[in-house]
């Protein structure tokens, strides 16, 4: 496959964002990818405390404008400005734009000529009301009407058939929908599973905001520890949300049963992980899961919500893991299997095998297809 000589990346965060998280990487992964294949990839993101406006990372130059809502009028000035031959990217023409719909996309479309490639991860009907009701209501009718009717004759890609099927209600074209999901880096080498100490390890990697449900989590390790189970929880992120969870884990009496990790490296989220006996989502919305896919790699089942959408992709029930309906059976779920090991490791066993079926450059495989097809079109 070859790729497009130059390809713009179009997202609101980078991985270095504080609250960055699975969408951003994966984008990140595919535009890497592309770069190591000969592309020249640009990423226009937000800029926040601490970060350069310009940097080389991976092959892939980023620069930052913007905050959380200014991030979008900034990338389309720098758009309009580079066709003018003026601003940060004077006379910049990429081949393919990737328009990156958090919520909302950026609408490029409407200032470059270049062939644009909406990317969904999942719908945010759930997620609006945490904005407040006035940017509840603007966002999701953005969401919900003027993306679809603006975008009606660009190529969508997104990371799951349920986030698809999502979309064909919002009236997008199904046929134009192409489902690309995410891919996963090798294990760091050097990271073995530690020995047992007769302690259930659970374990939550996750953004800490709202609509990832963490208090479910810790609603779990509550009712164990009532039922006599000895439960550790592990959470690996960070997020604003994170001192209403400290008070949750206090109000529960469950503090000295939980770890808050706070954002660390890639190589001890891989070795937290690798001393986890199960793995659990409690998110209400998800594209894909990547973290399903990397505790898959040591593993360590998962438990999350059917509901969620993304997960009934990532985690095949009853094989790789187990969906649940609410937080009663994420409780007696988690319950059943610190009781039946045996159980326990045969769906790490299988989620691991799964995992080896994903990678980046199969995601940009698929990627790259679509860009073909746009560019042919």
């Amino acid at each position: 496959m070859n790729s497009p000589t130059d390809v713009l990346l179009l997202c609101w965060r980078d991985t270095g964002h504080p609250q960055g998280g699975g969408s951003e990487r994966y984008l990140e992964r595919v535009g890497a990818e592309l770069a190591q294949r000969g592309s020249r990839v640009t990423l226009l993101t937000a800029h926040y405390p601490g970060a350069p406006r310009k940097q080389m990372r991976d092959g892939v130059r980023i620069l930052r404008a913007g905050g959380r809502l200014g991030v979008y009028p900034r990338a389309l000035a720098t758009l309009v400005a580079a066709r003018l031959g003026r601003g940060r990217l004077p006379g910049y023409r990429p081949d393919v734009v990737v328009d990156t719909q958090n919520g909302v996309p950026f609408f490029a479309r409407l200032v470059t000529p270049a062939p644009t490639v909406v990317l969904v991860h999942h719908c945010h009907r759930e997620q609006w009301p945490v904005a407040g009701p006035v940017l509840a209501k603007i966002g999701w009718f953005i969401e919900s009407q003027l993306s679809p009717w603006v975008h009606r004759r660009n190529r969508y890609v997104t990371v799951s058939d349920p986030s698809a099927t999502e979309l064909a209600t919002l009236g997008v074209d199904r046929d134009t929908i192409t489902v690309v999901r995410g891919g996963i880096d090798p294990v760091p080498d050097g990271i073995d599973q530690p020995a047992r100490t007769g302690t259930l390890r659970l374990v939550a990697v996750s953004r800490l905001v709202p609509h990832k449900q963490i208090e479910d989590a810790l609603t779990v390790v509550a009712r164990l520890v009532a039922n006599g189970v000895d439960v550790h929880l592990d959470v690996v992120g960070d997020g604003w949300w994170a001192d209403r969870l400290h008070q949750a884990a206090a109000a529960h009496g469950v503090m000295d049963r939980v770890t808050f990790h706070g954002h660390v490296s890639d190589r001890r989220k891989h070795e937290v992980l690798a001393g986890a006996d199960l793995h659990l989502m409690p998110s209400r919305k998800e594209g894909w899961g990547l973290a399903v896919i990397e505790a898959a790699q040591h593993g360590v089942p998962t438990i999350g919500y059917r509901s969620s959408a993304g997960l009934v992709d990532s985690i095949v029930d009853g094989v790789t893991g187990v969906l649940v309906d609410d937080v009663d059976e994420l409780a007696a779920a988690a319950a059943d299997l610190a009781a039946d090991p045996g159980r326990r490791t045969a769906l790490g066993e299988a989620a691991r095998d799964r995992s080896d079926r994903f990678s980046w450059h199969t995601t940009t495989d698929g990627f790259v297809t679509v860009f073909e097809q746009v560019l042919q079109s």
